[in-house]
């Protein structure tokens, strides 16, 4: 099954973002572009591709720990920015010196399981809005996404997330994502 580690905000931080990417939707040239849809506004902390069912119990395990491990934190949706020419996301603000640290860890739990990972790079927050297929010119969607700043919440779980990809063919069809488990953050989790 196809999974990835995530920290998902809340409905309240979503709801903020909604009307903001609605008014990028707007901007000229935004039919090229694949917009992400609500559902699949999550920040990856660690993307594991497919993963074999006999292995996901001992990468459950290790993902437990590595959320006890970790104390909740306070973040928030910020600005956003593009990498290069094809992606468009938001970013964050608050703990991300905490959130890095989740992502590490997330990482590492599924080496330790088994799972072949790419090669580590640093981890940058990014919650994606679009894609292109083609390069694209995203700054002006940068630049309307500066004054960006949403509510604070606490980061208080880890979710792993099974994506299924579209499958029928029909243009705009999005990703259906499913939790398969999630922990709570901290000791108490």
């Amino acid at each position: 099954m196809r999974l990835f580690a995530a920290v998902v905000p809340p409905s309240s931080a979503l709801s903020e973002l909604e009307p903001v990417v609605r008014g990028l939707e707007g901007l000229p040239g935004a039919e090229r572009l694949r917009w992400t849809g609500r559902p699949g506004w999550h920040f990856t902390l660690a993307f594991y591709g497919e993963v074999a069912e006999d292995v996901v119990p001992d990468l459950s395990e290790r993902l437990a720990r590595a959320a006890r491990r970790t104390e909740s934190f306070r973040l928030a949706l910020y600005g956003g920015g593009r990498f290069g020419g094809r992606t468009l996301w938001v970013g964050a603000t608050g703990d991300v010196g905490v959130m890095r640290l989740l992502a590490d860890r997330v990482e590492s739990a599924a080496r330790k399981a088994g799972v072949e990972m790419e090669e580590h790079r640093p981890y940058r927050p990014h919650l994606t809005l679009a894609r292109s297929r083609r390069l694209a010119d995203f700054r002006p969607y940068v630049a309307a996404l500066a004054a960006f700043a949403g509510g604070e919440w606490t980061v208080g779980e880890l979710c792993l997330i099974r994506s299924r990809l579209p499958g029928s063919g029909v243009p705009g069809e999005q990703p259906r994502y499913e939790t398969v488990e999630r922990w709570g953050l901290g000791a108490g989790g």
